[in-house]
């Protein structure tokens, strides 16, 4: 919405002009002789005999501008917009109103007509009685039709009497806005009609004397700055009062939206709290990648985990369809790569009841975790220390064993004696442990082929998770996917 001032005969300027300080110096002590440049600068011309246009000519094309500028800048194209719609709402009422009228006579004639139907009944027998049974009888329908569209015309009259109090309620704040506005335009108005006068005074006082407009040759030169600026903070024109309530409503859905947000995220907490407190099972251990979670009992009545079956599960978030985790079936499960940002879940089969306990949220991921596979990926191999903890399935004891993720091919080797060392194939299993040994953040289990198994530990669980990574990524450049058993 824009500004409006109405049409004056006078010279206007749009605000009040910022006086400038007395105790400016200048550099010549007689007025200038000068012209208007490109984009309206004042350019002195440096010849003496050349004559410009003189100061008032300057002065008044600069109030010619500023007047354009005020009949471009309008406001009262919202108010007619207003009355405009006010009146089409009034005249969709009227045609209501006609409708309406003539409904109340349709009924009127569809009465007359069955009453006169009623009685030519009484009086006819045989074909031409069936013939009047039959237009009773479409009369009555007419009758339900019209009655159907009256309950269709009562809708609309409500519509259009709700449309019209709206546009009616603006339409006042729309003048109310625009006689503020004119209000505030007028105060500009005169603000800028007492310092034209001044100006035309100081003109008059230069032309009677000659001398004397040499000696107030500076006081001139601070007026025309003065106007300059004044053209300037016009043309930086501020938004409107309308413009501001409409940024502070969007600011105002912005903090329901959030407020709406944060208080499902409490319903859902307030909810987990209520089950976790019925359960009497918990979770417990930091839910991201690299760390152990595992399943405590919680009350002094609840099974024996010894004797409970269980099972460990993977989805994507609450309500989804989740997939079974072969093999983790103890009361100890470590994340691994694939299962960061999944939901984590785990049923407990007790005495016939099923329980079930789930993480708070989806698994965090190691923050240093892909900076690591990265620096990694630029060398053709990568080595680890590795403990062999299992082989076959039995517990197996060794010394430190090194552990070698390729890009074609994985190898086991100690020295120059090698345990394993296998291309990437669909036959080749890798993923982290699922069975209960005793650190199973840091194990990881490896499958080179179907006759030979590994259960390795290594050094940290970083190093454990490094591995599986680097590991998928290159059997993914040989099209292979690497995952544990049955996934």
């Amino acid at each position: 919405m824009t500004k409006v001032c109405p049409e004056i005969e006078d010279m206007t300027l749009p605000e009040p002009v910022t006086t400038v300080s007395a105790d400016v110096s200048f550099a010549s002590n007689h007025f200038p002789t000068y012209k208007l440049g490109p984009d309206n600068q004042i350019v002195e011309e440096p010849k003496e005999d050349e004559k410009g246009p003189s100061v008032q000519d300057t002065v008044e094309k600069e109030s010619e501008l500023l007047s354009d500028q005020h009949k471009r800048l309008s406001v009262r194209d919202l108010a007619s917009k207003f009355d405009k719609n006010l009146a089409a709402a009034v005249t969709l009422a009227d045609e209501a109103k006609l409708k309406e009228v003539a409904s109340l006579e349709g009924h009127v004639m569809l009465k007359k007509l069955r009453d006169a139907l009623e009685y030519m009944r009484g009086r006819m027998d045989g074909q031409n009685k069936e013939d009047v049974e039959k237009a009773i009888s479409m009369v009555e329908a007419l009758a339900v039709k019209l009655t159907q569209n009256e309950g269709e015309l009562i809708q609309e009259k409500f519509e259009v009497k709700k449309f019209g109090n709206f546009l009616k309620q603006a339409s006042e704040d729309a003048k109310k806005l625009v006689n503020q506005e004119k209000s505030f335009a007028c105060a500009e108005i005169e603000s800028a009609r007492a310092v034209v006068l001044k100006l035309g005074e100081a003109f008059e006082e230069q032309e009677r004397s000659s001398e004397a407009s040499r000696a107030q040759g500076p006081d001139v030169e601070k007026l025309v700055v003065e106007v300059q600026e004044a053209r300037q903070i016009k043309r930086m024109h501020h938004p409107t009062k309308v413009m501001g309530m409409q940024h502070e409503l969007h600011g105002l859905r912005n903090r329901l939206q959030e407020k709406y947000m944060n208080s499902i995220k409490l319903h859902q907490e307030i909810k987990r709290a209520e089950e976790s407190k019925s359960c009497p099972f918990v979770l417990e251990g930091t839910q991201s990648l690299g760390s152990c979670l595992r399943i405590c009992v919680s009350s002094d009545n609840a099974t024996d985990l010894s004797s409970c079956s269980i099972q460990w599960y993977r989805a994507a978030c609450e309500t989804s369809r989740r997939e079974a985790i072969s093999d983790a079936n103890q009361s100890v499960y470590a994340p691994e790569p694939f299962d960061v940002g999944r939901i984590l879940q785990a049923d407990i089969l007790s005495n016939g009841q099923k329980v079930t306990v789930t993480t708070d949220g989806p698994i965090d991921p190691d923050s240093c975790l892909q900076s690591r596979v990265e620096s990694l990926m630029r060398k053709s191999n990568s080595e680890f220390n590795v403990v062999i903890s299992q082989m076959n399935g039995q517990d197996y004891a060794s010394r430190t064993h090194v552990f070698t993720v390729g890009k074609t091919r994985i190898k086991l080797s100690r020295g120059w004696i090698t345990k394993a060392r296998e291309i990437y194939s669909t036959s080749m299993q890798l993923c982290g442990v699922r069975g209960n040994i005793k650190a199973p953040a840091k194990a990881l289990f490896w499958q080179p082929r179907k006759s030979l198994t590994f259960i390795l530990t290594f050094e940290s669980e970083q190093e454990r998770n490094t591995a599986i990574v680097l590991a998928r990524k290159y059997a993914f450049d040989c099209n292979v996917t690497l995952l544990g058993p049955d996934d």
